[in-house]
Order: structure tokens, then C-alpha cells, then sequence
């Protein structure tokens, strides 16, 4: 691709200025002309004009609406000419058939409000979004049918719901495009796809409903560097995501199409799991990029520019179960409460070099007020399980609970356990967090995050009452695991020592099965009794201010569960960390007296809350988590033979190493031997193990049995980042103390999967750690093993 001349660039800034840098809004308020956008051979083209699109991807869904315009003229402070919005499905049909585009689901009067401030659109409907959203944007109600691989597919189950909602969206935002004098210049076709699945004609199959949907702009798609060429579909005009090394991501670019060059998503931060630190991306490498990208003429979209939070359940999850906090933040230059500093600064003055001539950055508006609020107790109770809902579900074996046609929230699973010896309680499967108990006694816990889905029961003198409460976080939102189906899943079995499993049969449950927007149910409260008040239960106080603004409030003090002020779920709390406070937004307050309900699962220290002035974001306290089996295993490979060992290539590319034959096993091991760089340090930035067939298996079912080490004090370099799907993170062996290299430990490294159960393993997918050349661990020589007990358990 030839870059432009000095003086073509002149050309674009000249074009750009007498369109004012952005779109042109008559004074009157009057609808704009129809205008033409099309894709040329070398720009984007508006009415015949060379068009740069320098973006920002933000999400009406995560702000306020009250505040969604002072985030647009943010937006377009830092020098940006277009917005990116993503449209979640889940979030306008919530049940299947009724659409809800009202209030805060009012996405064209978002685009209306950008159109109004000259900004563009480029609207992403989906129907798969990702985006750290609940079930990547999917309905939940997707997931009655039957089977673990017909979302994202040509199979009817999948393509006929998506084609409503296609329809629908034209019907609903149809006329604000361009062609009609709206602000929408493009629309995307599914996302990312090339990280799911292969089949293209499912991509042409979209395309054709969003043309019968009445889509008359330049459709395209998106796509990792790495998948581009895989995934590309001529029909559409296709664009990469990465967050580093433009030059490689244009590369990709230039091999399957012509036309200008555009970055669909680069990454500004990262998203937050709990339990893990705060993420954060680097301003002065963003900076670089942006201008390398400026510079060679190429269009991007910042992904965030403004994150904002995960309200109410919305928040998703990673793969294979790592949940989402309510922060999204995401380091993003606007932060969550709109909040702006060098980050911001540091963007906009490296775009304010490549505006159009006679273009202005406007100033950025005034920042929303924000408030503390005194400490008050919350000195009212409502037991959970003295506000179930009555109706019961009878079942003899307990199923997912998208079944019994139940979405998400808290459910109680009840049957009566007869007397009898000591022994180990056992689900097939465990979606997501659970609380067992006998008589009321607490016995122990399951959790997905670890697969520990048993619980050692004591003897019994007589029949009992056992009960399981199990708590639904958030389903997967990326790879083949969107097939997250929830609850208890049997058999449920008993197993005393000598005997054989006893299925555990005639379940009655009862399920809080909380709506779109998590609306309270009707609560039977009590004044709190003195002492600390049995769990889990809702809590309700009230505070009063004088003047409403953004506040911060504190729940470090808590255990796990929802907060509510005036109605409005703010989202979940998890006082592991890192994010300690949960954001309010002052719009949501009154002046004078408000209401605040905590949904808290183990209880606070001191039922008390406060408004701060500032979030807390990074602070972890695993000692507050559940137990979770310690990782007290050794690796078991003396006499075991290596199915396959090598040489991995140089550099962040991702390598396929297909195997001579097919083994069978249920777990892998990746011994690393030695680092290109020299160092003692072994890096991944991601594992997939791949089938006969080139499929990435599923890995819902996975757990790590073994680790040699991880990093988790001086960066995230946990295990778990290596089978999260996500390749932009990565594993990391523990740098020693204090980062002294010569403590660190030596190779080899090992890392051993627990893929669930036994599976067949044609080759490994190994993307390296990501980043510039020099970063540490990327690993040279390997050995790879496969079979049924690699690591010890002791």
C-alpha cells in the first residue's frame, strides 16, 4: 500500500475543514442531506472526499443516559470525529420477542446526540458482540436448545432469532444512516469471528440479512492480525484489531484487500476480573501507535475510549470461568466516572498534529460534580431464604437452569438426606458458586473456578434437610464456552466410603430470578438484630445529601452479592478485589433521602457504607475469597514420553503445531526449556489444543493441575491467563524477590491443563507473549506431553 504524499495529506486536511472535521448539522436542527460514504481504493470517501476516521468505541448501555452527551463532547475533545457503539442483543430482548428500545436502551437517540455534536457512527449490531458483556451480547434464552455448537452458526436454532433481531435493529435505526442523513457511516457484521469459527458462508449469511434489513452503507467486519487472512470474506471490507505493532496488523491488511487501511479496535487498557490486579495500558506506547497510524493515513477506533461500568448483571466473563468486575474502567482515557487526565492529554495532543486545517479541538466540558457521603448503617434485614418466591420446581435430577426457563440469579436446590455414614456430595457441574448446607449448617462449597464441585459431608444421626444456594455470576462472553448454561447441573450423587454412588433424587427449587435490569423483588424486612445477622440476607438503609453528584461507595467492608441505590442495580461487589467500590452516578440520586439494598451472600464485617470521593481499583484480598484447593501437586513426568518437542519460532506470531498422530488424554503439559532471550523466565500469552479437524477445543471444562510458578505480585502473570482466550494477557513464571533475576527459578517450566476429561489432541495453538521485542519468557525450546495423570494431586 503506497502512503500518502505530504500534499495529499494536505488534500484530506482541506476536505476535513470544510467539513468541519466531522458530520455538518445544520443550524436550524433540521435533518442533514443524504451524503455518499463509500470505501475507495485508498480512503474513505464522503461524497467524493478523502475521509480519515480517527474513533472511540464507548457503549450507551454503561452510561448513564443523563450523561450521555457530556461523554460524547468528551469524546470529541480528544480529537475524535467518529464514535463506535456496540448494540448487545441480550440487552434489547431480553425474552424472546419483546424488544425494549426505551430510556436507557434508546440507541438512536445516542446516535442522534453524536450527529448533534458532528460526530459519525459506526454501529456494531452483532449479533455477537464479546465486549466483556453477558454471554458476548447472546440471549440467555438461546441456550434452551439443546447442544454446545449451534450459536455463532448457520443452524437454524441460531440463525433465525438472529435474523429478528437484524430486522429489527434496521427497523429501529434504519434511517439514520448516512444515506438518509444520519450519522451512521458503517455496520459491522458479527465480531471478531475469526477467533470463534470458520465457516465463512455464516458470514455471508449475516450480510445478506443486514442488506434484507435494509442496510444501504459499507458493511466489514473485524478481525485479530492473526485471523485476517482466515477469515477473510471478499464481500466485505475487512479491518484488524490489535493493540501494538500496527505495522504488522496493515501488513495483514494489504494481503487480502485494497483500500485504506483501518484498526477496528486498538486496545487504550484492559478489562478487570476479580481477583486479579487492576489493568492498565501504557500512554506513551498508545501514543506511538496512534501517530504510526496517523501518519500512514490509516482510519482507528479506540477500544475503550471510555469504558464506564457494567450496571446492573451485565458484566461478563473470561474463559474458562474468570467473571468480570462492574468497573470497566479499562484505563481508558475517559475514566469510568468521566473523569479525565494525563492519559487524555497525552491522546489529544498526539492527534491534534493530523487535524484537518482550520479544524479546533473544542474544550473539554467541565467534569460532573462529585460528592462524599457521611458513613450510615444499614439497620434492616430480609433473609434470602425467607423472601424466595413460592413457586417451586419439582425435578427428580437437576438440569441447567435455562430449562425451567430460569435466566440468572440465585437459586435454592432442597431435598431431604436421609441418616447415614460420612461422605462426599457430588454435582456433575457447578455454574457458578454454591453454599451447601445441613439444617442450616454451613458444610462447605462448590465453585466453577476450580471445578471443586464436591463437599464432604459428616455422618448423620437422622434424615436432614440439605440445601444447596448456588449464585449465577455471569456467563462466558468469548470462544466456543458462550454455551454457558447455568445452575446445578446433575447427577447429584452421594458416595460413602466402600459404597457405590447414591443418586441424589426428588429435588424441590426455588429460584430469585432476576429480570433485565435486576429489579428488586418484594422484601419482608426486619429491623437488624443485634450481633452480626445470619447470611445471606438484603440489607436496607438510607442516606440524605444536599446536592446529588458522583460518588464512590465502599463495600470493602462487605462480602459478595448486588447493591441497589433508588432501584438501581449498580452491579456486583466482591470485596477480593481489585475494584472495592462500586460507582454511583449522580444523576440516580435525590437530594434529601435515599434508599441503598445490599444483597450480600457472606455477610459484612460491619454493616455500614460511606460515599468516597475517589474509587478504589486495585486492591486485592484473596484471604476474603472462598477456599479453593491450594495447588500443592508436583509434576509427574519421570519415564513419560514426549509426544512432540521443538523449536518455536521468533516473535508474537501465533504457531500451529499439528501432531504426527492424534493422542488421548485428559491432561497436557507444556515444558518450557529455554527463552530466546536468554533469561529464566517462561511467558504465554495463550494455549488452545486443537482436534482432527483444526477446531479449537472447548475449554469450559478446564483447570490447571500444575504450574511450576506464576507471577502475581510485580504483574498479572497468572496461569489461568494462558487458557483464558485472551492472548493480549499472558502467563508469567515468578520473577524471584524483588525482581532479582538470579533468584527467579530455573527451567525448566511446566505447565499442566486438566482438560476434564479424556480428549483427543491433534496439535497445540501457542501464541507467544504479546508486546515489542524484548519482553521476557517468549519461549524457544519446548517438550509436550499428553496422557491421564501428568501431575500428582497431593
Amino acid at each position: 500500500m503506497t502512503h500518502h504524499s505530504p500534499p495529499r495529506r494536505h488534500l484530506l486536511q482541506g476536505a476535513l475543514a470544510a467539513l468541519g472535521g466531522g458530520l455538518f448539522v445544520p443550524a436550524t436542527g433540521a435533518r442533514p442531506p443524504p451524503a455518499r460514504f463509500v470505501i475507495g481504493g485508498e480512503d474513505f470517501l464522503l461524497d467524493g472526499r478523502p475521509l480519515q476516521i480517527r474513533c472511540g468505541e464507548i457503549h450507551f448501555a454503561r452510561v448513564p443516559r443523563a450523561y450521555w452527551l457530556h461523554r460524547l463532547q468528551l469524546i470529541k475533545a480528544m480529537g475524535l470525529n467518529t464514535v463506535c457503539a456496540y448494540l448487545f442483543w441480550n440487552y434489547h430482548e431480553w425474552r424472546e420477542g419483546q424488544f425494549d428500545w426505551s430510556g436507557q436502551r434508546d440507541a438512536a437517540e445516542f446516535c442522534r446526540l453524536a450527529r448533534s455534536l458532528g460526530l459519525w457512527v459506526i454501529l456494531r449490531p452483532g449479533p455477537y458482540a464479546c465486549a466483556e458483556w453477558e454471554m458476548g451480547g447472546l440471549p440467555w434464552w438461546l441456550l434452551k436448545h439443546e447442544g454446545d455448537s449451534y450459536l455463532r452458526t448457520r443452524d437454524p436454532a441460531f440463525m433465525m432469532p438472529a435474523r429478528r433481531w437484524l430486522q429489527e435493529v434496521g427497523r429501529e435505526l434504519g434511517d439514520l444512516q448516512i444515506t438518509q442523513g444520519g450519522p451512521i457511516l458503517m455496520v459491522q457484521v458479527e465480531n471478531e469471528y475469526g477467533f470463534f469459527g470458520q465457516d465463512l458462508d455464516y458470514l455471508r449469511l449475516l450480510r445478506l440479512i443486514l442488506l434484507e434489513a435494509k442496510f444501504d452503507v459499507p458493511l466489514f467486519q473485524c478481525n485479530p492480525t492473526h485471523a485476517v487472512v482466515k477469515s477473510h470474506v471478499p464481500e466485505l471490507f475487512q479491518v484488524a484489531n490489535f493493540g501494538s505493532d500496527p505495522v504488522a496488523g496493515f501488513k495483514a491488511l494489504a494481503s487480502v484487500q485494497s483500500g485504506p487501511l483501518m484498526c477496528g479496535e486498538y486496545y487504550s487498557g484492559w478489562f478487570d476480573t476479580w481477583g486479579t490486579p487492576h489493568r492498565r495500558g501504557s500512554a506513551d506506547k498508545a501514543v506511538a501507535d496512534i501517530q504510526t497510524m496517523l501518519k500512514a493515513n490509516a482510519s482507528f477506533s479506540l477500544y475503550m475510549a471510555h469504558g464506564g461500568t457494567s450496571f446492573g448483571l451485565w458484566g461478563g466473563c473470561d474463559r474458562p470461568f474468570r467473571p468480570d468486575t462492574s468497573s470497566y474502567d479499562y484505563d481508558a482515557p475517559i475514566s469510568e466516572a468521566g473523569w479525565i487526565g494525563e492519559k487524555f492529554e497525552a491522546y489529544r495532543a498526539a492527534i491534534r498534529p493530523f487535524l484537518a486545517l482550520g479544524e479546533v479541538l473544542p474544550q473539554p466540558p467541565a467534569p460532573k460534580p462529585v460528592i462524599a457521603i457521611a458513613p450510615f448503617t444499614l439497620n434492616e434485614v430480609a433473609g434470602l431464604f425467607d423472601n424466595l418466591p413460592a413457586r417451586i420446581i419439582k425435578t427428580e435430577s437437576p438440569r441447567p437452569l435455562e430449562h425451567e426457563d430460569i435466566s440468572r440469579g440465585l437459586v435454592v436446590y432442597r431435598l431431604n438426606l436421609p441418616a447415614g455414614p460420612a461422605g462426599m456430595l457430588e454435582a456433575a457441574k457447578v455454574r457458578d458458586l454454591a453454599w451447601v448446607t445441613l439444617d442450616g449448617q454451613m458444610v462447605g462449597t462448590m465453585d466453577t473456578r476450580s471445578r471443586q464441585f464436591k463437599v464432604a459431608l459428616p455422618a448423620r444421626s437422622q434424615a436432614v434437610s440439605l440445601e444447596i444456594l448456588l449464585y449465577t455470576i455471569a456467563r462466558v462472553n468469548f470462544g466456543i464456552e458462550v454455551h454457558d448454561r447455568k445452575g446445578l447441573h446433575g447427577p447429584v450423587t452421594f458416595k460413602a466410603p466402600g459404597q457405590a454412588p447414591l443418586a441424589l433424587e426428588n429435588w424441590e427449587i426455588q429460584a430469585l430470578d432476576f429480570d433485565a435490569d435486576a429489579t428488586l423483588p418484594p422484601l419482608n424486612w426486619q429491623p437488624q438484630s443485634k450481633g452480626r445477622a445470619q447470611s445471606p440476607a438484603f440489607w436496607r438503609g438510607h442516606f440524605k445529601v444536599e446536592r446529588s453528584g458522583d460518588s464512590f461507595l465502599d463495600l470493602s467492608n462487605w462480602g459478595q452479592g448486588l447493591v441497589w441505590v433508588n432501584g438501581h442495580c449498580l452491579g456486583r461487589f466482591w470485596s477480593i478485589g481489585p475494584t472495592q467500590t462500586m460507582y454511583l452516578p449522580g444523576p440516580w440520586m435525590r437530594t434529601g433521602r435515599n434508599e441503598v439494598v445490599v444483597l450480600d451472600l457472606t455477610g459484612p464485617d460491619v454493616p455500614q457504607l460511606a460515599g468516597l470521593s475517589t474509587p478504589i481499583l486495585d486492591r486485592l484480598r484473596p484471604e476474603r475469597d472462598l477456599p479453593r484447593p491450594a495447588r500443592t501437586g508436583r509434576a509427574q513426568l519421570d519415564g513419560v514420553r514426549p509426544l512432540h518437542q521443538g523449536e518455536f519460532a521468533a516473535g508474537a506470531g501465533r504457531q500451529d503445531i499439528v501432531f504426527a498422530r492424534p493422542v488421548s488424554g485428559r491432561q497436557f503439559c507444556l515444558e518450557a526449556l529455554s527463552a530466546f532471550d536468554g533469561k529464566p523466565f517462561a511467558a504465554v500469552g495463550e494455549l488452545a489444543l486443537l482436534d482432527s479437524q483444526g477446531r479449537v477445543l472447548n475449554q469450559s471444562n478446564w483447570t490447571i493441575a500444575f504450574v511450576s510458578s506464576e507471577e502475581l505480585e510485580k504483574e498479572d502473570g497468572s496461569v489461568l491467563n494462558a487458557i483464558n482466550g485472551q492472548a493480549s494477557d499472558h502467563w508469567h513464571s515468578a520473577y524471584g524477590g524483588n525482581g532479582d533475576e538470579a533468584a527467579a527459578a530455573a527451567y525448566p517450566h511446566r505447565l499442566i491443563i486438566d482438560l476434564g476429561r479424556d480428549e483427543l489432541v491433534a496439535g497445540l495453538r501457542y501464541t507467544p507473549r504479546q508486546g515489542a521485542d524484548g519482553v521476557t519468557g517468549r519461549i524457544q525450546r519446548y517438550r509436550l506431553y499428553c496422557g491421564q495423570a501428568l501431575a500428582s494431586s497431593d
